[in-house]
């Protein structure tokens, strides 16, 4: 600031009233302090301006890999919000490391993030309520916000922003869109047991059985495992060799199904001639493939926005639980065929 003063004639506080825009100084000589920070390629120290409480801090978006299509809807939800808000956002990636985790909230925290929006599933046990606890009132002591996005909510009283969507709602019309399009028999290809989501969505399978009243014919129908085509293809596999019957497929997300697909081909079964199949999340390729799949859309861009929209609007509710869940909505496709009762 001191070069730019010297280079355009006038003292340090004129070029810091000139470049903070609070206090009146002709054109002349605002002309002649822009064109010295031009010349000069002089950059404001965003620290100090953070520190002073005149710059608007960013948006950290934490996620556990920046490659799934349905984080990447979240991301560019919380991007197109931050941007139409004036808030450069920040993507980091913790690869399910909890370590790496806390170090990026803690460096977010110090670099005046203005929200840290954690996104994806996670265990609620008490190591992650502990976790919980201290990255929010550590970013609400900095001015900071903590927004949970397809997260457990965490103890009540704390100064966090929870935004969820219904993922028993929706595994419930999943399943029984299969029922009630006469399956019994149902091979549920669920996410890893004891995190959040993938626990909400096997319940709401179970929760749709139970109001159709049609029982779990055997426990090899009800499988758990990552939400990956390679588990898919291996658990649809695995179901078809080791002659469980099933006329349907209820897959925990589309990549599952996709490799469900896939085993499903191999083993000259026709969908839906031979087996229906419903996936979750409803991500772009599901209207691509073949037949188109019916599955269960998740809001996934809006569920950005809305972390980013409460965290910055919301400024008077810190110690509150602001917590909002998100519809979800069968999209019927091609993927289901309709059976004689049975």
């Amino acid at each position: 600031m001191t070069d730019v003063a010297r280079e355009a004639g006038v003292s340090v506080a004129t070029v810091s009233r000139t470049l903070a825009g609070n206090y009146p100084v002709s054109e002349e000589t605002r002309a002649r302090v822009m064109a010295a920070v031009k010349s000069l390629h002089y950059v404001v120290n965003v620290h100090a301006k953070a520190l002073s409480g005149r710059v608007a801090g960013p948006v950290a978006l934490v996620i556990k890999d920046i490659t799934g299509p349905s984080l990447a809807h979240v991301a560019a939800g919380v991007e197109q919000e931050a941007a139409s808000l004036g808030r450069l956002s920040l993507v980091c990636a913790t690869h399910d490391d909890s370590a790496r985790e806390n170090d990026l909230v803690q460096l977010m925290r110090e670099q005046h993030a203005a929200a840290v929006v954690l996104v994806g599933s996670a265990a609620p046990d008490e190591s992650y309520q502990r976790r919980m606890s201290e990255y929010a009132r550590a970013l609400d002591a900095a001015g900071s916000r903590l927004v949970l996005v397809g997260r457990p909510a965490p103890a009540p009283g704390l100064p966090v922003t929870v935004v969820d969507y219904d993922n028993r709602g929706g595994a419930f019309q999943a399943t029984s869109h299969l029922l009630a399009s006469g399956h019994r028999s149902v091979l549920f290809l669920g996410g890893e047991a004891g995190l959040n989501s993938p626990d909400e969505r096997r319940a709401g399978y179970l929760d749709a059985l139970r109001a159709h009243g049609v029982a779990l014919r055997a426990e090899a129908l009800d499988t758990q495992g990552p939400y990956t085509r390679v588990s898919g293809y291996a658990r649809t596999r695995d179901a078809l060799r080791n002659g469980v019957e099933f006329t349907a497929v209820f897959a925990a997300s589309d990549m599952v199904a996709l490799g469900a697909l896939a085993a499903l081909r191999e083993a000259g079964r026709s969908v839906p001639d031979d087996v229906s199949v419903v996936g979750f999340d409803d991500v772009p390729f599901a209207t691509d493939l073949t037949p188109a799949l019916t599955t269960i859309r998740v809001p996934y861009e809006e569920l950005g926005r809305t972390a980013v929209r409460l965290a910055l609007t919301r400024r008077d509710a810190m110690s509150d639980d602001d917590r909002v869940v998100l519809g979800t909505q069968l999209i019927i496709r091609k993927s289901v065929r309709r059976l004689a009762w049975q």
